[in-house]
């Protein structure tokens, strides 16, 4: 089967996954991509771009497109000849949540909702996002003053299934604790995320400060990517951890971000926006012990014995926990082995079949022209 793979932001965890499938399929997976900037932008005018681009639609069996393109547009430019297109939700513009004062565009909302509606197969990277997105697109369809067409989504959701993204390991899969690095003297909390405001980033250097106060020793990292406008509490963190700062800037080089991984003893994610969890898992996989919030995505990633010191309740929680194993690391070797080894099962090397399956099923075998 031969895949067109369009994905209008190519950038973060969207080209991580684009690139990770696109490796590991075993079908010819051809990714079509625009720059990781302004997208909104990208919402009303990828489809045009991409169609543009693409010089024989025909040859393709799938379009695989992600949530920034406009699927109704993107069929309508293509035409009769244009093969069946799957959706895949990264996130939505339903129910994404806002920056302060920051008024939500309801058109782009309603764009997810029309895109689902005209696609063939419709995939999600969790079963909270699902529910999310059907949560969030009824409410809209209730604000509407008429025509009000609540039966689409019945539609959309029989098309529908969560289908988890891989991640990128080496050939190791996982780290077990003999491979770890040691060479700290100090344990290692690890920030791997986007330098956004849904990642929430006050609450986690709030929680760090404090124990820092408190005569707590530790070493921090702070990588991930950054995009636009960098949040004020990004700003002065090299003056309020100076002893503990060990990186502060994101890792270019796939081997130096794993290196630090490999030395982190705890990834905290404080998240008021997660439909996945790539960065953690990838921390996880390389034997970081995570620490997350009992919401959002987060309680889908782990197993159902570990979850009790794994999920945190809230800010407090979040401390006394952190505090514990920056203490007593040692005490956590041997679960952070077992939560590493469950992590390497979301490796492409594993998820690319299920991917593969997946939409193979979407369009039939009887439609596959290969």
């Amino acid at each position: 089967m031969k895949i067109l793979f369009l994905e209008p932001f190519y950038g973060g965890s969207h080209k991580v996954v684009a690139d990770g499938f696109a490796a590991c399929s075993r079908h010819q997976v051809d990714i079509l991509s625009l720059a990781p900037r302004f997208w909104k932008w990208r919402m009303r005018g990828s489809a045009l771009a991409f169609i543009r681009q693409i010089k024989n639609l025909t040859e393709y069996d799938l379009v695989f497109a992600t949530d920034m393109v406009d699927v109704t547009d993107f069929k309508a430019l293509a035409g009769p000849q244009c093969p069946p297109v799957v959706l895949y939700f990264h996130e939505n513009q339903l129910s994404y949540p806002l920056e302060p004062g920051e008024k939500r565009d309801f058109h782009l909302g309603f764009t997810n909702i029309i895109s689902a509606l005209s696609a063939e197969g419709v995939f999600f990277n969790s079963q909270f996002h699902r529910d999310d997105f059907f949560s969030a697109a009824k409410a809209l369809i209730r604000k509407m003053p008429d025509l009000r067409p609540g039966w689409i989504l019945d539609k959309i959701r029989g098309k529908t299934c969560v289908l988890y993204p891989g991640i990128d390991l080496d050939s190791r899969g996982f780290v077990t604790s003999e491979q770890r690095d040691s060479s700290l003297d100090l344990p290692l909390v690890i920030w791997n995320h986007r330098w956004e405001y849904d990642k929430n980033p006050k609450a986690f250097f709030n929680v760090l400060e404090r124990l820092k106060g408190r005569g707590i020793l530790f070493y921090l990292a702070v990588m991930g990517e950054q995009y636009g406008t960098v949040p004020e509490e990004f700003k002065g963190i090299e003056e309020r951890f100076d002893a503990e700062l060990l990186v502060y800037r994101y890792q270019e080089q796939v081997a130096d971000y794993r290196k630090w991984l490999a030395k982190g003893s705890v990834v905290i994610s404080t998240a008021i926006q997660e439909n996945f969890g790539i960065s953690v898992l990838e921390a996880v996989a390389h034997g970081c012990f995570p620490l997350l919030p009992n919401r959002l995505s987060y309680p889908e990633l782990i197993p159902e014995q570990l979850k009790s010191d794994v999920i945190y309740r809230d800010d407090a929680d979040l401390e006394a926990r952190l505090e514990h194993i920056l203490v007593q690391p040692q005490v956590y070797q041997e679960r952070a082995a077992a939560l590493s080894a469950h992590a390497a099962g979301f490796s492409w090397s594993h998820m690319a079949e299920k991917w593969d399956e997946a939409l193979y099923q979407t369009i039939g075998s009887g439609r596959s022209r290969n």
